[in-house]
């Protein structure tokens, strides 16, 4: 049981009975004392207080940090992933113009430049430095601040220098990214210019190709080759501007490419014949047919029939007369038989 009384107005008792037998223990103190007291116990209240709420600050703090550095860390292996991505592109591109430029020579659209396009090198050399020393150094390396600065400050410190470290190489390669897009969409627009260019070159040497003769007309043996020869009616030199090809009567002639039908007719030396013209100043010429199976205007594929072989016209027996012009100028028909 406890007891306190009021004695004087500076004193306070605090009276303590051990029983009903025991003398009971006083103690006294004054104001003073006990306001000296209350303030020492509010100052460590106080300061408690502030530890606690500069504990939690920090740990907020260090757990904000350690979410700032993951979300880094991933946004990192983001950025190193695209880098990745941006340079396997950049070669599929470097190959694709690579190809690009073959094709453009082939297809005629370009010039093949002298040299290598792809591992051009040059420029001036100069010999390695002997010396280490000749190379400055990228960092040098500064003396410590001594044992006076405290551990928390050089934690900081240590922090705020990774997190600007990693903040800048961060920014490095988001720059590097943007660089790299910017690049991969100039190359994309003139790679997509270059394939026009291809597609229609293409087109065009495809059209071409296909008007262009290269197939027998007829199977059949050579009797007379294109140029000089004996005529066998006069038998004195002569010049023979196309390719006898000897079949039997009414052997199917075929077309050696796409062409138009542009006159059906009869000459007093070459019979019964057929023009087709061919396109690109192709034009192709059939002789001593037995029949014509086409008519004037009509389109043609390579490998249709056309006429029949015959012997109409001035001739020995059955065969085909075969006539290639390019231009108005006959040229040699083997020049244009692929197979």
């Amino acid at each position: 049981m406890g007891q306190t009384n009021v004695q004087d107005n500076d004193a306070f008792t605090v009276v303590v009975f051990r029983g009903s037998t025991a003398k009971p223990i006083r103690f006294s103190f004054s104001r003073k004392l006990l306001r000296r007291l209350l303030v020492c116990l509010g100052v460590v209240i106080l300061a408690d207080l502030l530890v606690v709420s500069h504990y939690v600050i920090r740990t907020g703090e260090v757990w904000e940090l350690t979410a700032f550095r993951t979300e880094a860390m991933s946004a990192r292996e983001q950025t190193a992933a695209f880098s990745t991505a941006i340079d396997d592109l950049k070669k599929r591109l470097g190959a694709m113009n690579e190809v690009n430029q073959r094709l453009r020579v082939m297809l005629g659209i370009e010039v093949p430049k002298t040299g290598d396009m792809a591992n051009g090198r040059g420029g001036e050399e100069l010999p390695l430095p002997e010396e280490r020393g000749t190379i400055p150094a990228a960092r040098e390396s500064k003396p410590s601040s001594g044992p006076s600065r405290q551990a928390s400050d050089r934690i900081q410190e240590h922090s705020s220098a990774v997190g600007l470290e990693s903040s800048r190489d961060n920014l490095q390669a988001i720059a590097s990214v943007k660089e790299g897009l910017e690049w991969l969409s100039r190359q994309a627009t003139v790679q997509e210019h270059i394939l026009d260019e291809l597609s229609q070159a293409a087109e065009q040497r495809s059209s071409r190709w296909a008007s262009t003769p290269s197939i027998w007309p007829v199977k059949g043996w050579i009797t007379s080759g294109f140029g000089p020869r004996i005529s066998p009616f006069t038998e004195k030199p002569a010049w023979h501007d196309g390719l006898d090809i000897g079949a039997a009567p009414n052997t199917p002639v075929h077309a050696p490419a796409q062409g138009r039908i542009t006159s059906i007719g009869y000459d007093s030396k070459l019979g019964n014949m057929v023009r087709v013209d061919h396109g690109f100043g192709v034009e192709t010429l059939y002789g001593h047919l037995a029949k014509a199976l086409v008519k004037e205007g009509q389109r043609v594929e390579r490998g249709d029939v056309i006429a029949l072989v015959g012997s109409s016209g001035l001739a020995t027996g059955p065969h085909l007369h075969y006539m290639v012009k390019l231009n108005g100028q006959t040229l040699d028909p083997t020049k244009y038989i692929l197979e």
